[in-house]
């Protein structure tokens, strides 16, 4: 499961589809109707939101948006009713990590898509989400934690090497 913190229009259509079935799954292990993924790392910063339920709604709204832009039919019918949610914190570090993430795997899938945002350094949240100084997060888990970051400047704006792949 990866509920991105990057803006939804940095992935593909393939990572877009992935998104939305794994934000409707977190949905429901949110609230209560699944007994699979309750312990599920990436449900951490939801579960602590003031209002879980109306987080991974305003999460699930704005991949449905970014559907409807590109002319997809996502069933936004299937997100739980909720009013609006205030912005979660999360790090620099986590938003960093993802797009890297992101990036190799754009390398791979969608070779084109790699190279409209090869040249982002300090890509955008999505929505739900205000960036604050900090490391990666905790929960993130297994060997590809280390990923080293691609044509990315540190904070004060100075250019980091680019790096290849591990």
């Amino acid at each position: 499961m990866r509920l991105w913190t990057l803006h939804p229009r940095y992935l593909d259509a393939k990572g877009l589809v992935a998104a939305w079935r794994e934000a409707l799954l977190a949905q429901k292990v949110l609230r209560g109707a699944t007994r699979g993924y309750r312990n599920h790392p990436q449900l951490l910063r939801f579960r602590t939101a003031v209002d879980p339920k109306a987080a991974i709604a305003a999460f699930l709204r704005e991949l449905a948006a970014e559907a409807g832009r590109r002319g997809y039919k996502f069933d936004a019918t299937k997100i739980a009713r909720s009013g609006a949610h205030p912005k979660l914190r999360e790090t620099r570090g986590q938003l960093d990590y993802e797009w890297a993430h992101l990036k190799r795997k754009l390398q791979v899938r969608a070779p084109a898509m790699a190279r409209q945002w090869g040249n982002v350094a300090k890509p955008e949240p999505h929505p739900l989400f205000r960036i604050v100084a900090g490391k990666v997060r905790e929960w993130e888990k297994g060997p590809t934690r280390q990923l080293p970051r691609l044509d990315t400047e540190s904070e004060d704006g100075a250019a980091k090497k680019k790096i290849g792949k591990p």
